[in-house]
Protein backbone atom coordinates (compact mmCIF):
# COMPACT_ATOMS: atom_id res chain seq x y z
CA UNK A 1 0.00 0.00 0.00
CA UNK A 2 1.20 3.93 -0.50
CA UNK A 3 1.93 5.91 2.15
CA UNK A 4 -0.74 7.20 4.16
CA UNK A 5 -1.82 10.71 2.95
CA UNK A 6 -3.98 13.19 4.11
CA UNK A 7 -6.33 14.45 1.35
CA UNK A 8 -8.70 18.02 2.23
CA UNK A 9 -11.68 18.54 -0.30
CA UNK A 10 -12.66 21.96 -0.39
CA UNK A 11 -16.60 21.91 -1.94
CA UNK A 12 -19.46 24.01 -2.10
CA UNK A 13 -22.07 21.32 -2.51
CA UNK A 14 -22.66 17.68 -1.53
CA UNK A 15 -23.76 16.69 -4.95
CA UNK A 16 -20.52 18.05 -6.86
CA UNK A 17 -19.00 15.59 -4.39
CA UNK A 18 -21.12 12.73 -5.02
CA UNK A 19 -22.13 12.84 -8.73
CA UNK A 20 -18.77 13.63 -10.21
CA UNK A 21 -15.85 12.81 -7.50
CA UNK A 22 -17.47 9.79 -5.66
CA UNK A 23 -15.00 6.97 -7.49
CA UNK A 24 -12.11 9.21 -6.21
CA UNK A 25 -12.81 9.49 -2.87
CA UNK A 26 -13.61 5.80 -2.54
CA UNK A 27 -10.40 4.83 -4.12
CA UNK A 28 -8.74 7.11 -1.99
CA UNK A 29 -10.21 5.55 1.28
CA UNK A 30 -9.31 2.27 0.08
CA UNK A 31 -5.84 2.88 -0.57
CA UNK A 32 -5.48 3.38 3.36
CA UNK A 33 -5.50 7.89 2.85
CA UNK A 34 -7.35 10.32 5.28
CA UNK A 35 -9.84 12.14 3.18
CA UNK A 36 -11.30 15.28 4.93
CA UNK A 37 -14.45 16.92 2.91
CA UNK A 38 -15.29 20.43 3.41
CA UNK A 39 -18.40 21.57 2.60
CA UNK A 40 -22.06 22.82 3.69
CA UNK A 41 -24.39 21.08 5.88
CA UNK A 42 -26.45 18.30 4.66
CA UNK A 43 -28.73 14.98 5.46
CA UNK A 44 -26.67 13.03 3.10
CA UNK A 45 -23.37 13.75 4.10
CA UNK A 46 -23.36 10.31 6.42
CA UNK A 47 -22.76 8.93 2.47
CA UNK A 48 -19.16 9.72 2.99
CA UNK A 49 -18.91 9.45 6.89
CA UNK A 50 -19.90 6.54 6.39
CA UNK A 51 -16.99 5.66 3.79
CA UNK A 52 -14.31 6.70 6.99
CA UNK A 53 -14.21 9.98 5.70
CA UNK A 54 -14.19 13.40 7.95
CA UNK A 55 -16.69 15.69 7.41
CA UNK A 56 -16.23 19.51 8.50
CA UNK A 57 -19.51 21.21 7.93
CA UNK A 58 -18.60 24.71 6.18
CA UNK A 59 -21.46 27.16 5.33
CA UNK A 60 -20.91 28.99 2.39
CA UNK A 61 -22.91 31.16 -0.20
CA UNK A 62 -22.76 29.60 -3.25
CA UNK A 63 -23.55 32.07 -5.18
CA UNK A 64 -22.81 36.27 -5.51
CA UNK A 65 -19.98 38.02 -3.92
CA UNK A 66 -20.66 39.50 -0.74
CA UNK A 67 -17.53 40.21 1.15
CA UNK A 68 -18.02 39.88 4.60
CA UNK A 69 -19.78 36.36 4.25
CA UNK A 70 -16.68 35.55 1.64
CA UNK A 71 -14.58 36.62 4.28
CA UNK A 72 -15.50 34.47 7.12
CA UNK A 73 -15.53 31.92 4.20
CA UNK A 74 -11.54 32.34 3.75
CA UNK A 75 -10.84 32.35 7.55
CA UNK A 76 -12.88 28.79 7.95
CA UNK A 77 -10.29 27.65 5.19
CA UNK A 78 -7.31 29.00 6.83
CA UNK A 79 -8.23 27.34 10.33
CA UNK A 80 -9.58 24.03 8.75
CA UNK A 81 -5.77 23.74 7.02
CA UNK A 82 -3.85 24.62 9.96
CA UNK A 83 -5.98 21.63 11.99
CA UNK A 84 -6.20 19.38 9.07
CA UNK A 85 -2.71 19.62 7.62
CA UNK A 86 -3.16 18.19 4.33
CA UNK A 87 -0.67 16.76 2.00
CA UNK A 88 -2.72 18.29 -0.80
CA UNK A 89 -5.97 19.90 -1.57
CA UNK A 90 -8.04 19.05 -4.03
CA UNK A 91 -10.77 22.17 -4.62
CA UNK A 92 -13.77 22.24 -7.19
CA UNK A 93 -16.00 25.47 -8.92
CA UNK A 94 -14.86 29.20 -8.29
CA UNK A 95 -15.21 30.08 -4.26
CA UNK A 96 -13.16 26.94 -2.70
CA UNK A 97 -10.93 27.35 -5.30
CA UNK A 98 -10.59 31.15 -4.95
CA UNK A 99 -10.34 31.13 -1.38
CA UNK A 100 -9.35 27.90 -0.73
CA UNK A 101 -6.04 29.25 -2.92
CA UNK A 102 -5.88 32.36 -0.52
CA UNK A 103 -5.78 30.06 2.41
CA UNK A 104 -3.21 27.68 0.91
CA UNK A 105 -0.82 29.98 -0.67
CA UNK A 106 -0.55 32.06 2.59
CA UNK A 107 0.13 29.18 4.85
CA UNK A 108 2.10 27.17 2.11
CA UNK A 109 -0.23 23.77 1.29
CA UNK A 110 -0.15 21.99 -2.24
CA UNK A 111 -3.85 23.02 -4.01
CA UNK A 112 -5.31 21.20 -7.35
CA UNK A 113 -8.20 23.39 -8.51
CA UNK A 114 -10.37 22.32 -11.10
CA UNK A 115 -12.05 24.82 -13.37
CA UNK A 116 -15.18 22.79 -13.81
CA UNK A 117 -16.86 25.18 -16.25
CA UNK A 118 -16.44 29.39 -16.50
CA UNK A 119 -19.86 29.87 -15.27
CA UNK A 120 -22.39 32.67 -15.65
CA UNK A 121 -19.84 35.20 -13.83
CA UNK A 122 -17.35 35.05 -16.65
CA UNK A 123 -19.62 34.35 -20.06
CA UNK A 124 -20.48 38.08 -20.28
CA UNK A 125 -17.31 40.61 -20.28
CA UNK A 126 -19.19 43.02 -17.32
CA UNK A 127 -18.23 44.21 -13.79
CA UNK A 128 -19.02 40.71 -12.68
CA UNK A 129 -16.60 39.10 -14.79
CA UNK A 130 -13.90 41.53 -14.26
CA UNK A 131 -14.00 40.95 -10.20
CA UNK A 132 -14.08 37.26 -10.29
CA UNK A 133 -11.27 37.69 -13.13
CA UNK A 134 -9.06 39.89 -10.14
CA UNK A 135 -10.05 37.04 -7.33
CA UNK A 136 -8.87 34.67 -9.62
CA UNK A 137 -5.51 36.62 -10.68
CA UNK A 138 -4.59 36.79 -7.16
CA UNK A 139 -5.72 33.34 -5.85
CA UNK A 140 -5.29 30.54 -8.43
CA UNK A 141 -2.48 32.03 -10.43
CA UNK A 142 -0.45 31.41 -7.49
CA UNK A 143 -1.28 28.11 -6.12
CA UNK A 144 -0.35 24.52 -7.03
CA UNK A 145 -1.83 23.41 -10.01
CA UNK A 146 -5.22 24.02 -12.19
CA UNK A 147 -6.97 21.41 -14.17
CA UNK A 148 -8.91 22.87 -16.66
CA UNK A 149 -12.14 20.40 -18.46
CA UNK A 150 -11.72 21.80 -22.06
CA UNK A 151 -9.27 23.83 -23.80
CA UNK A 152 -11.50 27.11 -24.57
CA UNK A 153 -11.08 27.75 -20.80
CA UNK A 154 -7.67 27.42 -20.53
CA UNK A 155 -7.24 29.64 -23.28
CA UNK A 156 -9.57 32.41 -21.70
CA UNK A 157 -7.58 32.26 -18.17
CA UNK A 158 -4.42 32.43 -20.31
CA UNK A 159 -5.71 34.60 -22.44
CA UNK A 160 -6.72 36.81 -18.79
CA UNK A 161 -2.91 36.19 -17.10
CA UNK A 162 -4.86 34.63 -14.01
CA UNK A 163 -2.68 31.83 -14.15
CA UNK A 164 0.87 31.16 -15.57
CA UNK A 165 2.33 27.59 -16.23
CA UNK A 166 0.72 25.84 -13.44
CA UNK A 167 -2.28 24.39 -15.68
CA UNK A 168 -3.31 21.03 -17.02
CA UNK A 169 -6.04 20.29 -19.48
CA UNK A 170 -7.84 16.70 -18.30
CA UNK A 171 -11.23 15.66 -20.11
CA UNK A 172 -13.81 17.04 -17.83
CA UNK A 173 -15.22 15.13 -14.66
CA UNK A 174 -15.08 11.81 -16.37
CA UNK A 175 -18.33 9.53 -16.56
CA UNK A 176 -18.81 6.41 -14.92
CA UNK A 177 -19.21 3.94 -17.57
CA UNK A 178 -20.91 1.48 -15.44
CA UNK A 179 -23.88 3.60 -14.02
CA UNK A 180 -23.90 5.03 -17.67
CA UNK A 181 -24.28 1.80 -19.31
CA UNK A 182 -25.03 1.45 -22.76
CA UNK A 183 -28.89 0.69 -23.87
CA UNK A 184 -30.67 0.36 -26.73
CA UNK A 185 -32.39 3.40 -27.91
CA UNK A 186 -36.37 3.05 -27.34
CA UNK A 187 -38.40 2.24 -30.74
CA UNK A 188 -42.23 2.73 -29.54
CA UNK A 189 -43.21 5.48 -32.40
CA UNK A 190 -42.20 8.40 -30.36
CA UNK A 191 -39.05 10.51 -30.67
CA UNK A 192 -38.10 11.95 -27.68
CA UNK A 193 -35.79 14.77 -26.60
CA UNK A 194 -34.56 15.52 -23.12
CA UNK A 195 -33.19 18.92 -20.95
CA UNK A 196 -30.80 18.17 -17.80
CA UNK A 197 -29.54 20.85 -16.17
CA UNK A 198 -29.81 24.20 -13.91
CA UNK A 199 -32.94 26.18 -15.91
CA UNK A 200 -31.37 29.24 -16.32
CA UNK A 201 -31.30 31.65 -19.21
CA UNK A 202 -27.51 30.95 -19.89
CA UNK A 203 -28.16 27.82 -20.27
CA UNK A 204 -30.08 28.14 -23.22
CA UNK A 205 -33.95 27.96 -21.91
CA UNK A 206 -35.60 30.14 -24.18
CA UNK A 207 -34.07 28.85 -27.58
CA UNK A 208 -35.02 25.45 -26.22
CA UNK A 209 -38.97 26.74 -25.83
CA UNK A 210 -38.64 28.05 -29.59
CA UNK A 211 -37.27 24.28 -30.60
CA UNK A 212 -39.89 22.77 -28.75
CA UNK A 213 -42.96 24.77 -30.21
CA UNK A 214 -41.44 24.40 -33.61
CA UNK A 215 -40.45 20.94 -33.48
CA UNK A 216 -44.18 19.70 -31.73
CA UNK A 217 -46.51 22.20 -34.08
CA UNK A 218 -44.75 19.95 -37.21
CA UNK A 219 -43.98 16.96 -35.27
CA UNK A 220 -46.73 15.93 -32.91
CA UNK A 221 -44.96 12.54 -32.27
CA UNK A 222 -42.13 14.21 -30.70
CA UNK A 223 -42.18 15.12 -26.79
CA UNK A 224 -39.60 17.57 -24.84
CA UNK A 225 -38.43 17.21 -21.50
CA UNK A 226 -36.99 19.63 -18.86
CA UNK A 227 -35.51 18.31 -15.87
CA UNK A 228 -33.75 20.53 -13.52
CA UNK A 229 -33.74 22.70 -10.98
CA UNK A 230 -35.53 26.93 -12.03
CA UNK A 231 -32.51 28.98 -10.73
CA UNK A 232 -34.36 31.95 -12.36
CA UNK A 233 -37.90 32.89 -11.42
CA UNK A 234 -38.11 34.75 -14.60
CA UNK A 235 -38.18 31.28 -16.50
CA UNK A 236 -40.70 29.89 -14.85
CA UNK A 237 -43.98 32.00 -16.35
CA UNK A 238 -42.24 30.93 -20.30
CA UNK A 239 -41.91 27.36 -18.46
CA UNK A 240 -45.69 26.77 -17.59
CA UNK A 241 -46.75 28.44 -20.56
CA UNK A 242 -45.21 26.08 -22.58
CA UNK A 243 -46.25 23.01 -20.69
CA UNK A 244 -49.75 24.07 -20.90
CA UNK A 245 -49.42 24.79 -24.69
CA UNK A 246 -48.31 21.25 -24.60
CA UNK A 247 -44.54 22.25 -25.82
CA UNK A 248 -43.10 20.57 -22.78
CA UNK A 249 -43.07 18.68 -19.88
CA UNK A 250 -41.67 19.89 -17.08
CA UNK A 251 -40.24 17.43 -14.95
CA UNK A 252 -38.68 19.35 -12.07
CA UNK A 253 -35.61 17.95 -10.51
CA UNK A 254 -34.97 14.52 -10.78
CA UNK A 255 -33.24 11.68 -8.79
CA UNK A 256 -32.90 8.92 -11.06
CA UNK A 257 -32.00 11.07 -14.12
CA UNK A 258 -30.43 7.95 -15.70
CA UNK A 259 -34.57 6.43 -16.27
CA UNK A 260 -35.20 9.57 -18.24
CA UNK A 261 -32.01 9.72 -20.13
CA UNK A 262 -32.70 5.93 -21.31
CA UNK A 263 -36.65 7.02 -21.92
CA UNK A 264 -35.35 9.71 -24.70
CA UNK A 265 -33.53 9.34 -28.18
CA UNK A 266 -31.38 12.60 -28.12
CA UNK A 267 -30.05 15.31 -25.08
CA UNK A 268 -30.39 18.79 -26.08
CA UNK A 269 -27.82 21.17 -23.94
CA UNK A 270 -28.04 24.54 -25.80
CA UNK A 271 -25.72 26.82 -23.53
CA UNK A 272 -24.95 29.97 -24.13
CA UNK A 273 -21.26 29.39 -23.00
CA UNK A 274 -19.65 28.50 -18.94
CA UNK A 275 -19.43 24.74 -19.71
CA UNK A 276 -16.79 22.86 -18.33
CA UNK A 277 -16.99 19.07 -19.90
CA UNK A 278 -20.84 18.81 -19.96
CA UNK A 279 -21.72 16.15 -17.33
CA UNK A 280 -25.32 15.58 -18.83
CA UNK A 281 -23.49 15.14 -22.08
CA UNK A 282 -21.26 12.55 -21.44
CA UNK A 283 -23.83 10.05 -19.41
CA UNK A 284 -26.20 10.67 -22.48
CA UNK A 285 -23.45 9.70 -24.82
CA UNK A 286 -22.32 6.69 -22.68
CA UNK A 287 -25.66 5.15 -22.26
CA UNK A 288 -25.98 5.74 -26.27
CA UNK A 289 -27.93 8.51 -26.75
CA UNK A 290 -27.23 11.12 -29.34
CA UNK A 291 -26.55 14.68 -28.41
CA UNK A 292 -27.80 18.34 -29.58
CA UNK A 293 -25.05 20.92 -28.04
CA UNK A 294 -24.23 24.37 -28.97
CA UNK A 295 -21.09 24.80 -30.28
CA UNK A 296 -19.10 26.54 -27.24
CA UNK A 297 -15.98 25.29 -25.47
CA UNK A 298 -16.62 22.16 -23.38
CA UNK A 299 -19.70 20.96 -25.29
CA UNK A 300 -17.90 20.64 -28.82
CA UNK A 301 -15.33 18.52 -26.97
CA UNK A 302 -18.18 16.26 -25.90
CA UNK A 303 -19.90 15.73 -29.24
CA UNK A 304 -18.57 14.59 -33.11
CA UNK A 305 -20.76 16.57 -35.55
CA UNK A 306 -22.77 14.39 -37.54
CA UNK A 307 -21.38 11.79 -35.71
CA UNK A 308 -22.21 11.46 -31.92
CA UNK A 309 -24.51 14.17 -33.15
CA UNK A 310 -25.15 17.88 -34.34
CA UNK A 311 -23.44 20.86 -33.16
CA UNK A 312 -25.72 24.63 -33.74
CA UNK A 313 -24.82 28.24 -33.70
CA UNK A 314 -24.94 28.98 -29.68
CA UNK A 315 -28.60 31.23 -29.38
CA UNK A 316 -29.70 30.50 -32.60
CA UNK A 317 -32.96 29.15 -32.67
CA UNK A 318 -33.20 28.65 -36.29
CA UNK A 319 -30.23 26.09 -36.21
CA UNK A 320 -31.26 24.64 -33.40
CA UNK A 321 -34.68 23.69 -34.88
CA UNK A 322 -32.87 23.04 -38.08
CA UNK A 323 -30.47 20.54 -35.98
CA UNK A 324 -33.50 18.80 -34.59
CA UNK A 325 -35.12 18.33 -37.81
CA UNK A 326 -31.92 16.96 -39.16
CA UNK A 327 -31.83 14.13 -36.50
CA UNK A 328 -35.80 13.32 -37.14
CA UNK A 329 -35.06 13.22 -40.41
CA UNK A 330 -32.21 10.08 -39.77
CA UNK A 331 -33.41 6.38 -40.02
CA UNK A 332 -34.16 4.44 -36.76
CA UNK A 333 -30.55 2.25 -37.53
CA UNK A 334 -28.93 5.83 -38.18
CA UNK A 335 -30.07 6.96 -34.60
CA UNK A 336 -28.54 4.21 -33.47
CA UNK A 337 -25.48 4.39 -34.68
CA UNK A 338 -25.42 7.73 -33.99
CA UNK A 339 -25.71 6.58 -30.07
CA UNK A 340 -23.54 3.79 -30.60
CA UNK A 341 -20.56 6.35 -31.48
CA UNK A 342 -21.71 8.46 -28.95
CA UNK A 343 -21.17 5.71 -26.50
CA UNK A 344 -17.71 4.75 -28.00
CA UNK A 345 -16.53 8.37 -28.11
CA UNK A 346 -17.51 8.59 -23.75
CA UNK A 347 -15.47 5.27 -23.21
CA UNK A 348 -12.78 6.40 -25.49
CA UNK A 349 -11.82 9.76 -24.24
CA UNK A 350 -13.98 10.75 -20.73
CA UNK A 351 -14.18 7.33 -19.05
CA UNK A 352 -13.86 8.59 -15.16
CA UNK A 353 -10.94 6.24 -14.62
CA UNK A 354 -8.92 8.41 -16.37
CA UNK A 355 -9.54 11.46 -14.16
CA UNK A 356 -8.94 9.24 -10.80
CA UNK A 357 -6.14 8.08 -12.23
CA UNK A 358 -4.86 11.57 -12.41
CA UNK A 359 -5.67 12.25 -9.05
CA UNK A 360 -4.36 9.72 -7.50
CA UNK A 361 -0.74 10.89 -9.17
CA UNK A 362 -1.13 13.94 -7.57
CA UNK A 363 -1.48 12.17 -4.02
CA UNK A 364 0.80 8.71 -4.55
CA UNK A 365 3.05 10.31 -7.15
Amino acid sequence: MPERKTVLFLSNHFITLYFFRRELIERLVSRGHRVVLSMPDDERNSYFSDLGCEIIVTPMSRRGLNPVEDLKLLRQYRRILREVKPDVIFSYTSKPDIYGSLASNALGYRQVCNITGLGSSLVYDNLLAKTVRALYRVSIKKCYKVFFQNSGDKDYFVRHRIVRDNWEVIPGSGVNLTQHALTPMPDDGEIRFLYSGRIMAVKGIDQLLDCARAVREKHPETRFYLAGFIEQEKLRAPIEAAQKAGYVEYLGFQKDIDSWIRRCHCTILPSLGGEGVPNAVLESAATGRACIVSDIDGSRDAVDDGVTGFLFRPGDSADLIDKVEHFLALSKEERGQMGLAGHEKAAREFDREIIVQRYLREVEG
